[in-house]
């Protein structure tokens, strides 16, 4: 890609061209997860409107809700609080032949609680010290395990703080948080190369990911996730439906309760 190119925002309908191969990759890689019993865990992490909650309902719309979970947790209670930081996330790793997207995960206490002043700083050290080893006992017990950092400008958070801001169904992606964290951009920076070189290991390695087109970002990072997975390629079964014995029938109801009547769309 041209430099050009890169500084052009991808337009809808050709994102639509681009992602729609991807798809059948994206189906193809949840059948090969299925059918080798695999765990494929996925953590997305990133700056506020960076544009994590597309790219994960891109992938998680594409395949089964049965077989593919988003985990995105809320505030830890008064009981999670008082557990090992690592505790409450355990119970959402896949099992064999799940697909697990977190929305942020552990890497809060690297972030927002650093940065925040909502852990303490032997907190935040312990973390870093252990989120490697945690890691790695993931990965070696076979869990395939993928670290994606969104990266965005500073202009860019701004403009998309602006639009959500103006847009009605958009404000609810504005929680007070966010709103205080937006003047601690350099802070959040700081805590980012921390986190990275502390937890940037061989075992489980961070990419990042430039976002500020967040479709061309979508792009980037699925089609780093597909050619990361060793082949997935496994025979597909094809699906014969068997003849009806009679004629389709039109769906009727019997008794006092009637379908609602058509949206008047005039």
């Amino acid at each position: 890609m041209s430099k050009s190119d890169g500084d052009k925002k991808l337009k809808r309908k050709k994102y639509a061209k681009q992602f729609e191969p991807m798809q059948g990759e994206l189906l193809r890689m949840a059948r090969w997860v299925e059918q080798s019993g695999q765990r494929l865990l996925i953590l997305f992490e990133g700056r506020d409107t960076a544009g994590k909650g597309g790219v994960i309902g891109d992938i998680a719309g594409t395949l089964n809700p049965r077989q593919c979970r988003t985990v995105a947790l809320t505030k830890p209670n008064d009981r999670e609080q008082a557990q090992w930081y690592f505790q409450r996330y355990i119970e959402h790793l896949p099992a064999a032949g799940e697909i697990v997207l977190f929305d942020r995960s552990w890497y809060n206490r690297a972030g927002v609680e650093k940065v925040m002043g909502y852990c303490t700083d032997a907190q935040y050290k312990a973390f870093l010290a252990q989120a490697p080893l945690f890691e790695k006992l993931l990965t070696d017990d076979g869990i395939l395990l993928f670290k994606y950092w969104l990266c965005v400008d500073q202009a860019k958070q701004e403009e998309r703080f602006a639009e959500r801001a103006s847009d009605p169904l958009k404000r609810w992606k504005l929680s007070p948080i966010d709103l205080k964290a937006r003047t601690h951009y350099a802070e959040y920076g700081s805590a980012r190369d921390a986190m990275l070189k502390a937890t940037h290991t061989k075992n489980a390695p961070w990419a990042l990911v430039d976002f500020n087109d967040q479709k061309r970002g979508r792009l980037t990072l699925i089609r780093h996730l597909l050619d990361a997975l060793p082949d997935t390629q496994v025979p597909e079964t094809p699906i014969e439906l068997p003849p009806l014995k009679h004629e389709p029938e039109r769906e009727s109801f019997e008794g006092p309760i009637k379908p609602l009547a058509d949206f008047d769309i005039d």
